[in-house]
C-alpha cells in the first residue's frame, strides 16, 4: 500500500492511494519555491500578499462543505466538526490578513546616539512545514498564511493519511491567486525530508507531530 492513502477510519477500508513524490518532484518543489521567493515574494508588499489571504480565507468559508466532507472521509472528524474546522482556518487566516500591515511595521527603537534604529520583519526564503493529521486544515493555516504574508514561500508536507485535504489546500493558495511556487504540496517519505531540510535552500522547518513525524 501507499504511504499516501485515504483509508476509511471505520472499515480499514483503502479507497484511494497517492504515489510518493520522486527524486524529480522534490527537486521540482525546492527550486519553484525558491524561483518564486527570488521573483514574486520579495517584489510584492505586505499589502499586496495580505490581500491574497484574505482571498484564502474567502474560499475556506466558501468550501467549508466541500472540505469538511473530505476531512470526514480521510480521519473520522464529525461532519459539522469538520465543516467548522474549515470555516475557523478562514476566520484565522482573515485575522492575519486584517491584521498583517499593522503586526509586521518596522519597530521604532529609542536610542540616544541620535541613531534611527528598528527592527524589519520580513521573510528569509523557503519553509518546509510538515503538519500533523488532527486538524488538517487548522494546522497548515496557522503556519502557512503567516508565513506568505511575510513573504516567505512554503513546501508542505502534510500526514500521510491526509492526501486530498492536502491537495485541496494547495487548490485553495492557488485559486486565491498565489503564484506557482509560493506554496507546494509534496507527498514525501521520511528519508526524503531529510534531503529537503538539508538542502541549502530551505531556510526553516515547521513541526508539528510526534518523533514519527
Amino acid at each position: 500500500m501507499a504511504n499516501f492513502a485515504v483509508i476509511n477510519p471505520a472499515t480499514g477500508e483503502t479507497l484511494a492511494e497517492y504515489p510518493d513524490a520522486t527524486a524529480a518532484d522534490i527537486e521540482a518543489a525546492l527550486a519553484s519555491t525558491q524561483k518564486t521567493y527570488q521573483e514574486w515574494s520579495r517584489k510584492t508588499t505586505v499589502a499586496e500578499r495580505a490581500a491574497l489571504a484574505k482571498r484564502v480565507a474567502e474560499l475556506f468559508v466558501e468550501r467549508a462543505a466541500e472540505l469538511g466532507a473530505i476531512i470526514n472521509r480521510e480521519m473520522g472528524k464529525p461532519l459539522d466538526q469538520s465543516i467548522g474546522e474549515a470555516e475557523f482556518s478562514g476566520a484565522i487566516s482573515a485575522a492575519f490578513a486584517d491584521n498583517a500591515e499593522e503586526w509586521l511595521a518596522d519597530e521604532v527603537l529609542k536610542v540616544d546616539d541620535g541613531l534611527k534604529s528598528f527592527f524589519r520583519f520580513q521573510g528569509i526564503g523557503v519553509i518546509l512545514g510538515i503538519m500533523p493529521w488532527n486538524y488538517p486544515y487548522y494546522q497548515v493555516a496557522r503556519f502557512a498564511v503567516p508565513n506568505l504574508i511575510l513573504g516567505n514561500t512554503v513546501i508542505l508536507k502534510h500526514a500521510a493519511q491526509c492526501p486530498e485535504s492536502a491537495l485541496a489546500l494547495e487548490k485553495i493558495f492557488l485559486d486565491a491567486g498565489f503564484p506557482e511556487g509560493a506554496y507546494v504540496n509534496i507527498f514525501a517519505t521520511h528519508e526524503q525530508l531529510g534531503t529537503i531540510i538539508a538542502d541549502d535552500r530551505v531556510q526553516g522547518v515547521s513541526l508539528t507531530g510526534s518523533e514519527r513525524a
